[in-house]
């Protein structure tokens, strides 16, 4: 049996405000499989952001230990966790976070020019296969916003990444548009065996995903 992809051990997090220590996650214990696909739901100010942050090396723990594909990371100075990001992780986020003054085609090459290496080809091949072939030197502004769901879609899997990281995915989409970023989501985990962990406010949407994990002042319940 292959290693998990990661392991969170008793994540904790907290942050200092005025001398006061205000705890967000009080010991999380998670594991995620390769090829899994979590959704993970809670209330606003339940640390689905924070956890979120964590697993995606944008924010170390205060305590616990981080394992991704069976190396601790959790004490990873800045560019160490850079470097997990940018070879191992893709985002897809609510908000697209494309550079406005970038083409569709630059913004799905940025994650090859932080790594020194273009992969104009496969750019080209993603946004083929996201529908996307005609619309390569449009600026995000010219797009709908399903369409620039894909461009982030394209540009969260440059790289081959073991883990994507969608937060919200449809939250800034209308219901149908939401459905069709769905499908090729579960596609993604389905035909192309990606491991994907997808924070959503959607019950609906959660129910798509093979488990869902429940957050509530920090804890998993």
């Amino acid at each position: 049996m292959s290693n998990p992809l990661l392991q969170l051990k008793d994540i904790r997090k907290s942050y200092e405000i005025s001398g006061t220590l205000y705890p967000v996650l009080q010991g999380i214990d998670l594991q995620i499989n390769r090829g899994d696909f979590i959704a993970l739901m809670g209330p606003s100010g339940s640390g689905k952001s924070t956890l979120l942050n964590i697993i995606g090396c944008l924010d170390t723990p205060t305590s616990g230990q981080y394992l991704f594909d069976s190396t601790d990371v959790s004490r990873f100075s800045s560019s160490k966790l850079a470097e997990i990001r940018n070879r191992n992780l893709g985002f897809i986020f609510q908000n697209f976070n494309l550079i406005p003054n970038l083409s569709v085609l630059e913004n799905v090459l940025l994650p090859g020019f932080y790594l020194g290496q273009e992969n104009i080809s496969k750019a080209h091949e993603l946004l083929n296969l996201l529908g996307l072939d005609q619309k390569l030197n449009r600026r995000p502004n010219e797009l709908s916003g399903g369409q620039r769901q894909r461009v982030a879609i394209a540009r969260s899997l440059l790289n081959n990444p073991d883990l994507i990281l969608a937060d919200e995915p449809t939250g800034a989409l209308d219901s149908k548009t939401g459905q069709e970023i769905m499908n090729i989501i579960v596609q993604l985990n389905q035909k192309d065996k990606k491991t994907i962990l997808m924070v959503t406010h959607d019950r609906n949407i959660a129910k798509m995903a093979h488990r869902i994990i429940n957050l509530s002042d920090g804890k998993i319940t």
